[in-house]
């Protein structure tokens, strides 16, 4: 089962990390650039406000059918009509709060468009999640891995036809909506791509409504549906307070999300971790079979580049930002330090929190992302206003570490874990030399992309040398799983 998990968590990689970073940190940057902060930090602002409603198009059942697909691969022809007029039924729901929600908040009539293109875009973006989630319940990974990419290689062909007529730089300011459009386009062909690729699999599909058949879903998927609105909460709902509370809201947000673009970019490394871990996990756990060794090497293997990814992003900041970005490079850079340090927690996360949703443990999960909202939401009231951008900064990363600390602490009581006092140890002497490493190479008197590469390098050494990763444990996973 662990060489199953790594050679096709290996492909999806692979997969998302070259087209998904091509489109991050080269088309959606552009962008950015083309349009400025102001008008990019409305788009981010209302794409976060957006995302946040995501729990009413899919109230958790992109999760429980994951786990429940990889537990009973017959009940995707039994469901899958009847989920499919569900999320159209959720998605009329969607836009009716949407709407309501947008007018009560005061957005203009300007601002309401982009609201509503953006809604249909998220409904889309979920369906293919819905959709992606059948196939890695099936354990089609492969195919889910193409899936995953298709719409950013869609965008990245339509983005640079736009950037090369100058569509972006529209003299109305409504380049940015050129962008939602070009997303609207790539998500619409890669719903249809995978809905065509689901059918193939299911027995019959019809278009009907069945009562019982949804209150019974809707009342399974619930607790997922409570934690997703809670964790899209506290990881979203800061730049809508940032936009709504300040004066220069706008431009604020806008350099929040030049801060956020590489974070946004590395989490995929933890979330299509976690897409391929849930599955598994739900298959293993319904077999009875020991997760602890798979706990332990996915720790590994998570939180290994993610504190080097961390550390080096707080030395290497404002050299980053500068590379990225024309403007605003001081206060994005202190704002990008937080953030990518938060990649640490974001990991753990991932881990401990996809092994309790495929044990079933959403009552203490849920009761976590409570506080986490409520933690999250009052620091932001307070750090905002005196700090503006940087005050949501602090209070994502404090949040992120809490809730991830609680979540291990559940897991360990939960699935009675031996507390592994030597991976910790060497987990933190392995912080310890990224750091020492990190302040050495600064010292170095060469380009700081040289240094920078000097860095990585060493602290891939590090990794080998310190025994959290092992050469001969890697080969003898490859060979025996």
């Amino acid at each position: 089962m662990q060489k199953k998990f790594v050679t096709n968590l290996a492909f999806l990689l692979f997969m998302n990390l070259f087209i998904k970073s091509i489109y991050i940190l080269g088309f959606d940057r552009a962008v950015q650039n083309e349009v400025g902060a102001a008008s990019y930090g409305i788009y981010y602002a209302i794409l976060n406000f957006s995302i946040i409603f995501t729990v009413i198009l899919d109230f958790g059942i992109t999760n429980f059918n994951n786990k429940n697909i990889a537990q009973n691969n017959h009940l995707l022809s039994k469901h899958f009509s009847g989920l499919f007029t569900l999320k159209i039924v959720l998605a009329i729901i969607y836009f009716i709060v949407l709407l309501i929600t947008g007018l009560l908040i005061g957005y203009d009539n300007k601002l309401m468009k982009l609201l509503l293109v953006q809604g249909f875009n998220m409904f889309l973006l979920v369906f293919i999640t819905y959709l992606r989630s059948n196939l890695s319940g099936l354990h089609l990974f492969k195919t889910d891995a193409i899936v995953s990419v298709l719409d950013r290689f869609i965008l990245i062909i339509i983005c640079t036809i736009l950037l090369q007529i100058g569509a972006f730089k529209n003299p109305n300011g409504d380049g940015i909506m050129y962008f939602v459009y070009a997303q609207t386009f790539a998500y619409l062909i890669t719903a249809i791509v995978a809905f065509i690729l689901i059918l193939s699999k299911t027995q019959v599909f019809k278009f009907q409504w069945n009562w019982a058949f949804s209150l019974m879903i809707l009342k399974k998927s619930l607790p997922f549906a409570i934690l997703t609105l809670l964790m899209s909460s506290y990881n979203r709902i800061d730049t809508v307070m940032i936009e709504r509370m300040l004066p220069d809201g706008d431009v604020q947000v806008g350099i929040y999300a030049q801060a956020f673009r590489l974070l946004d970019a590395t989490n995929m490394i933890a979330l299509l971790t976690a897409s391929q871990l849930l599955p598994i996990f739900s298959r293993m756990l319904k077999h009875k079979e020991s997760v602890e060794s798979l706990v332990k090497l996915i720790s590994t293997l998570l939180l290994t580049p993610a504190i080097v990814i961390g550390v080096g992003c707080v030395f290497y900041n404002t050299d980053l930002m500068n590379l990225l970005y024309k403007v605003h490079i001081a206060e994005s850079a202190k704002i990008f330090s937080l953030l990518m340090l938060s990649f640490i927690a974001v990991a753990t996360t991932y881990i401990f929190g996809t092994l309790l949703t495929a044990n079933g443990n959403m009552k203490q999960l849920n009761i976590m992302a409570a506080f986490g909202m409520v933690l999250n939401i009052s620091l932001n009231l307070i750090l905002i206003r005196q700090f503006s951008a940087y005050g949501g900064a602090i209070s994502s990363i404090i949040t992120q570490f809490l809730t991830a600390i609680i979540q291990v602490i559940i897991a360990q009581r939960i699935f009675k874990f031996k507390v592994n006092v030597k991976l910790i140890s060497t987990l933190i002497m392995f912080a310890i030399g990224v750091i020492a490493i990190n302040y050495g190479s600064k010292l170095l008197q060469f380009n700081w992309m040289v240094s920078f590469v000097i860095m990585v390098a060493s602290c891939g050494l590090w990794a080998f040398v310190s025994g959290l990763i092992s050469i001969k444990g890697i080969f003898r996973l490859i060979k025996y799983g």
